[in-house]
């Protein structure tokens, strides 16, 4: 692919997040990430309260990329087949056997979400995990692919009846875990409350352009951007040490207040996430027209791709959001940018 191909895509891509900006308002930040994940070709953790705008946020992506949508909700009694097929008594009187959400799209299943996924069992979890790392069903004697399928999650983070926490295992198969937060500004706050436009879910995401981007082209421009961005010896070392500071803070003179900082971090980031850290800052340097990887890049998606994936000592673990927070920041500043 020539550099002038690249920068078409780009262009598209800053288009892509234009147009989603239109109608989800005051989340310039979570579609920035989204948008990477999108072309790191990574799964994604949605973390926010009810109605904060997750479902049309992900719908507004699937508009301008194409493809199939399909959603489903996590209960405590959905089984591993609940994804795959449903069954139905038809007005023959016989059973009938219809595609579930996994299925319905076929090949061109673009994005699939899974509602309060913590309401689910483990082993809906195992099936769903087992897809997003192999693309592949086995079903009715047949093999299902979904090359382009990419899986959005988000957790009931309030109620803890009836729930299954992801394990830490689990959730390092997500690239990114990305807040969803309910704007401060109070103009945008009124505009979601009192525009009757943002009422009418549907009627806003038809107003979008269709398929400004290819969905069955990611995976090649996804290649050719991590092919195409170098990230230099230097820079690699930079990388390597906030990963072994991610490991063992005490080691870099972190401190955090109220934290015994040598009982904080049971087991740091994974090389699975530190590889997917590089790759989203491969994008991230591409969407801002440099052919390299800069400390600024990996600033920009440190916390995202790697704070789900830290485990913390049970009595911290609480307080799991605002110290992660809190130690990626100072690990930040502790460890020399190139």
């Amino acid at each position: 692919m020539s550099k002038k191909q690249l920068q078409d895509w780009r262009s598209h891509a800053h288009n892509l997040e234009q147009e989603v900006n239109k109608v989800v308002v005051g989340q310039h930040d979570a579609i920035r990430l989204i948008t990477i994940a999108i072309f790191s070709r990574g799964h994604v953790l949605l973390e926010g309260d009810v109605g904060v705008g997750k479902t049309t946020l992900l719908r507004a992506f699937t508009r301008c990329i194409g493809g199939g949508y399909q959603r489903i909700e996590g209960t405590i009694d959905l089984m591993p087949n609940d994804l795959i097929y449903h069954t139905y008594l038809g007005e023959d009187g016989k059973p009938h056997v219809t595609p579930g959400p996994l299925l319905m799209s076929g090949e061109d299943l673009s994005i699939f979400f899974f509602n309060e996924i913590n309401r689910a069992r483990p082993q809906v979890h195992s099936l769903l995990l087992r897809v997003m790392a192999e693309r592949t069903l086995s079903a009715f004697n047949k093999e299902f692919h979904f090359p382009h399928m990419l899986v959005f999650a988000d957790r009931n983070q309030v109620e803890k009846e009836e729930t299954f926490e992801i394990p830490s295992a689990a959730r390092d198969r997500f690239m990114m875990e990305i807040p969803i937060v309910i704007p401060q500004d109070e103009g945008i706050m009124e505009s979601l409350v009192f525009d009757t436009r943002f009422h009418n879910v549907d009627a806003l995401i038809e107003q979008l352009t269709p398929d400004i981007v290819q969905f069955n082209e990611l995976n090649d421009i996804a290649y050719q951007i991590q092919s195409s961005v170098e990230a230099s010896p230097t820079l690699r070392k930079y990388a390597l040490k906030i990963w072994q500071a991610t490991k063992s803070p005490a080691e870099f003179g972190i401190k955090i207040p109220g934290v015994d900082i040598n009982r904080l971090v049971l087991s740091g980031a994974s090389p699975r996430g530190m590889s997917m850290m590089l790759r989203a800052a491969r994008v991230n340097a591409w969407l801002n027209d440099r052919d390299a990887v800069t400390p600024e890049d990996i600033h920009a998606v440190l916390h995202a791709t790697v704070a789900h994936r830290l485990v913390f000592s049970p009595v911290y673990e609480m307080r799991r959001t605002e110290i992660s927070r809190q130690l990626l920041q100072a690990i930040v500043q502790a460890v020399s940018a190139p």
